[in-house]
């Protein structure tokens, strides 16, 4: 599923998928940093990869159940700005926004200070509190 892609951009503004969170998606690679990791939860999100983003979800906070695949039919995700990269030993603070533009109406912003963890040699994405905008 996820080879169809591997010409394009990435989602997440890297150049090339295939070098950027496919690795991460397809479990060849771990993310280095929380902001890495971010930004392969964002493009799987854009890419519908729902077993991902709960994989990467810490335990402790992570949703029983999640399908991205109806987000597809109701809009896509078009972008990716981080602001800021906090990290703090074995937690990790991430600011972006991610921009959205459903299929009917205006774009939309999402505009997130994420809180991040590393545990087993893994940066996992524990909650996040929402700016207004």
């Amino acid at each position: 599923m996820v080879r169809k892609y591997q010409s394009s951009p990435c989602p997440c503004g890297g150049v090339s998928y295939t070098t950027c969170c496919e690795p991460f998606h397809t479990g060849l690679a771990f993310a280095a940093t929380a902001e890495a990791l971010m930004k392969s939860r964002y493009s799987a999100y854009a890419l519908g990869l729902s077993d991902y983003v709960q994989a990467t979800w810490h335990a402790s906070t992570r949703p029983q159940q999640l399908d991205l695949s109806q987000e597809k039919d109701q809009g896509k995700w078009i972008g990716l700005t981080v602001k800021q990269h906090k990290p703090q030993g074995d937690k990790a603070e991430v600011e972006f926004v991610a921009r959205y533009k459903a299929k009917v109406g205006p774009a939309s912003r999402l505009h997130e200070n994420s809180r991040f963890v590393f545990e087993g040699g893994r940066w996992f994405y524990v909650d996040g509190d929402l700016f207004d905008n």
